[in-house]
């Protein structure tokens, strides 16, 4: 099946605008909550605390013939002088909780733990995790993290631009941007909504999801590039619509085969790499689109308009033809 891609291409730009722009609002909105106080809502790792992961232990009679009562988990917080702590019910039968608050001594632990025993019921000792990270240590995750992500943004843009020409470079960065902000995006509204965190893994996502889309953007260029110097007569809008079908298959392919992993560690993998495996999802979706329906017409646009010479034959001399 052949697609047109360039004709089609303002569905293309309008579909990823509204995405982006409710991302957009879903990080504004984030940032005036006083509860979040950031465009995602930041895990543990960047602000430092302690978290508790607890869950019922179902083995005790009539322990868990009803869902946790959030409200009784507040009333507890609040009597422990931890009334400013973010607390989120987990598990499908609603009998895990999550609750993460200021930094907690092994003392002050083993006594919260005590009135959510007696409060809340009895908990499994297997399924119970405790982490606790100070604020430096998380202050220098997130600046390193940023500092990763800028630093592979300018390794790729000088890449692009040396292996191809600057507005090749210029447009595959924008389709990167398109990857990540849409990622990024999409979890500050799943932060709002279901109070999904983002820790360091979510920097390592990103990172892959950065490398993972430029590969796919580059073999559809190389593919661009072929087919100019194939047929430099030939209208850029058909070249780039020649160039997306040839590749489309191969991008499609090596997407699903990538993602196919993904979808078996988010179902069935452990709760710390869930997120971890929703993000690359998200975001490998959105390079495979942003491959073949962003960078591609962006290019054609612009060279639609700025059209590029295409190189002379080197002539031949006439003792070279004897």
């Amino acid at each position: 099946m052949r697609i047109n891609v360039i004709k089609q291409r303002s569905v293309w730009w309008i579909i990823s605008s509204l995405i982006i722009i409710s991302g957009l609002a879903g990080m504004i909105i984030s940032w005036t909550r006083p509860d979040i106080g950031a465009p995602l809502r930041p895990g543990l790792d960047f602000i430092g605390g302690t978290k508790l992961q607890v869950e019922l232990d179902c083995g005790v009679p009539k322990n868990c013939d009803r869902p946790i009562d959030l409200n009784i988990v507040r009333q507890v917080m609040e009597e422990q002088g931890l009334g400013g702590s973010t607390i989120q019910i987990i598990g499908d039968k609603q009998h895990g909780l999550t609750i993460r608050t200021k930094t907690l001594d092994v003392e002050k632990r083993g006594k919260l733990q005590a009135v959510l025993t007696e409060k809340v019921g009895v908990f499994d000792p297997k399924s119970t995790q405790i982490a606790t990270v100070g604020p430096t240590l998380g202050k220098q995750i997130f600046i390193a993290g940023v500092l990763a992500i800028l630093v592979s943004f300018g390794g790729i843009l000088l890449y692009l631009t040396i292996r191809f020409q600057f507005d090749y470079a210029f447009f595959a960065f924008v389709a990167l941007f398109h990857d990540v902000f849409i990622t990024v995006g999409t979890f500050s509204i799943l932060g709002l909504v279901f109070g999904i965190e983002v820790d360091s893994l979510f920097v390592v996502a990103i990172l892959t999801i950065i490398g993972f889309s430029v590969n796919d953007t580059v073999v559809i260029y190389d593919r661009i590039r072929e087919v100019i110097s194939l047929s430099p007569e030939q209208h850029i809008d058909q070249v780039v619509d020649d160039a997306v079908n040839q590749t489309m298959s191969r991008s499609i392919n090596t997407t699903v085969s990538a993602m196919l992993p993904l979808f078996s560690i988010y179902f069935f993998g452990g709760e710390t790499l869930k997120n971890f495996a929703l993000a690359l999802i998200i975001g490998f979706g959105a390079g495979a689109y942003s491959s073949i329906f962003i960078a591609s017409t962006l290019l054609a646009w612009w060279r639609e308009g700025h059209p590029v010479e295409p190189p002379k034959p080197k002539a031949i001399k006439v003792s070279e033809q004897i």
